[in-house]
């Protein structure tokens, strides 16, 4: 029996842009084995794979190598799949049972709200390979919480310009590695961001949800605002609204898609 699969362009709203995730709306829960088959295949950053609960929804997230704990962009997209393709009604919560607890989102006219974990980065000290693999000479700031390294640079176009050694980069004992300066002066967003991961099968990650669970409270701990605007600035680029709220960070984007298919 073929399987429907969707593409999704996460945290923007014009196509092939922001983060591509494939979601499989499943009837029963599947094989690991296939699951991981159809994420090599697809050879996106995430395919999200859900199957219906009493509740709602039973949601896994897996790169082209490894099964990962908390993925924003493929939530995000699979949330827009069961409004678009009317699993659930417009204005229904979309409730998500995951390996972070449950998540929820929200859909709104302008855009789609997640509620996330906070995942709070502690200053750590930067191992011998994280600066040199990442070109850079130093650092304002080095933490780390139960997922990356976190490393905060002077300036957006620091930033921007980074060239890293993923090779280096895969051997650290990590998901992967954010790196995030205040945005430039006049900018609309408050702070900007990159995110490498190639031991977890994915070299640079174009728009990272999940890191902006680390990024929302650090950058609320400087800025001195609960409400914020992150711009990830990658090649394909995208931008996440952030809200602190205690223990939780809202993340809120627009999705897209862009390709229906089957898997036969």
């Amino acid at each position: 029996m073929s399987t429907a699969i969707t593409v999704v362009d996460a945290f923007t709203d014009q196509p092939f842009a922001g983060n591509p995730a494939a979601v499989c709306i499943l009837p029963r829960p599947a094989p690991d084995a296939w699951m991981r088959d159809v994420a090599r295949e697809m050879n996106l950053s995430e395919t999200a794979f859900l199957h219906r609960l009493e509740d709602g929804f039973s949601l896994r997230w897996f790169t082209p190598t490894v099964e990962v704990d908390l993925c924003g962009h493929a939530t995000l997209a699979s949330a827009h799949v069961l409004w678009r393709q009317a699993y659930l009604p417009p204005h229904a919560v979309a409730r998500f049972h995951t390996r972070s607890g449950l998540l929820t989102a929200t859909n709104t006219a302008d855009r789609i709200y997640l509620d996330f974990p906070a995942k709070l980065a502690v200053a750590a000290e930067a191992p011998p390979a994280l600066l040199s693999s990442l070109g850079i000479g130093g650092a304002i700031w080095v933490g780390k919480n139960q997922f990356d390294y976190l490393v905060e640079v002077a300036t957006e176009a620091e930033v921007r310009r980074l060239t890293p050694d993923h090779g280096r980069l895969a051997i650290l004992p990590v998901r992967g590695v954010i790196v995030t300066s205040r945005a430039e002066a006049g900018s609309p967003f408050d702070f900007v961001s990159r995110f490498f991961a190639p031991g977890s099968g994915v070299a640079e990650d174009p728009v990272t949800g999940s890191a902006h669970c680390a990024l929302a409270p650090y950058w609320r701990g400087k800025i001195g605002r609960d409400v914020m605007t992150g711009y990830q600035a990658s090649a394909r680029g995208g931008t996440i609204h952030v809200e602190c709220r205690g223990d939780r960070v809202i993340l809120g984007g627009q999705a897209i898609t862009v390709l229906r298919g089957q898997l036969l």
